[in-house]
């Protein structure tokens, strides 16, 4: 008799960190963030409708008497004689169909208002952003790897004191300091030329300043973070091998150390441009740069509490967004995280 052998094969191992791993840990981001984007809603409301002192009849009127009449007249059309609970719920009825309700000052929708400023504070960030990321991963690789000179405790020096320093502080050093020689305001001049290059040309001197105070007050954390995350790189066993070869310091740097060291920095970079987009008040204000900074400003001096929900949900908004995009962008980065 012949006796069969069964072979059972082994069942295949799911690695740590698939598919289903990486659904969950999207999924469970999305949702954190969607949770947060709730709070944020219902925080705008009552941190302006609430806690906000003001009359929007006043704000409406600008001040000139009106009939109760009138008054009553203006409540009805902009809600607010409903009591608080029937606020908040024409408030996301409006939400939910894109519906940011109208300035009470500019007496147009939030959501064009919003629009037309937008640009400005995007420009501003975007090239303030950039400016800070290419200094600061430059001076964070040089004064690690020169850690303990004199370049190292300079640079670093600096980067801590420009980090210390007050936003508004630090503008209105530089705007007294440069003696008018940039634009103290404004982003073009009412008598440039409309062409492209002019225009282009003018916003590029009112800039100097702003970009300025808002890349000091930026590039010193990816400095640090960057020379930090380097510092406890170069200490790797794979350097030491990389050297044992033959390579040079400049390429052991370039080629193994930087690369490693890059990740804790990218990831603090999308991290922390939210909070840049919502920081850029201090400077639009101080510039008087129109953007969604200044338009805030603008809208607490009154106070226009739908422009102050709306410019306060995009802000916050902001911020949410981009950590989630840290997030997930770490997920790909960091082999260490996809393997949890």
């Amino acid at each position: 008799m012949t006796d069969a052998l069964t072979t059972v094969e082994p069942a295949a191992a799911t690695p740590r960190g698939g598919g289903g791993g990486t659904l969950r840990y999207v999924l469970s981001k999305v949702g954190a963030a969607l949770i947060s984007l709730g709070l944020i809603v219902v925080l705008g409301f009552v941190l302006f409708r609430v806690l906000l002192p003001g009359d929007p009849v006043r704000t409406l009127t600008r001040g000139a008497p009106v009939t109760p009449e009138a008054a009553a007249a203006l409540e009805r059309e902009y809600g607010f004689d409903l009591p608080l609970w029937g606020q908040f719920t024409r408030y996301l009825g409006n939400l939910a169909h894109g519906d940011l309700d109208r300035s009470l000052v500019f007496k147009v929708p939030v959501a064009q208002k919003i629009g037309e400023r937008l640009g400005p504070t995007l420009l501003l960030v975007g090239v303030g952003t950039l400016i800070a990321v290419v200094l600061g991963l430059w001076l964070g690789t040089r004064t690690a790897w020169r850690r303990g000179s004199r370049f190292d405790r300079t640079a670093t020096g600096i980067a801590l004191a420009l980090w210390s320093a007050p936003t508004f502080w630090l503008g209105l050093v530089l705007l007294t300091a440069t003696g008018g020689l940039f634009p103290s305001g404004g982003i073009t001049y009412p008598d440039t030329p409309p062409d492209f290059l002019s225009q282009a040309l003018d916003t590029a001197h009112h800039m100097v300043l702003p970009t300025i105070t808002l890349v000091a007050v930026v590039y010193a954390q990816y400095q640090l973070v960057m020379r930090s995350s380097l510092v406890e790189e170069m200490h790797a066993e794979h350097l030491l091998t990389a050297r044992a070869k033959g390579l040079r310091d400049d390429e052991v740097r370039r080629r193994h150390a930087v690369p490693n060291a890059l990740l804790p920095t990218v990831t603090l970079v999308f991290l922390h441009l939210g909070l840049v987009v919502s920081g850029a008040i201090t400077v639009e204000t101080v510039f008087s740069w129109p953007g969604l900074g200044l338009l805030t400003f603008e809208a607490l001096r009154f106070p226009d509490y739908p422009l102050l929900q709306g410019t306060f949900l995009v802000l916050a908004a902001a911020v949410v967004v981009m950590n989630l995009v840290a997030d997930l962008l770490l997920r790909v980065l960091d082999p260490r995280v996809r393997a949890s």
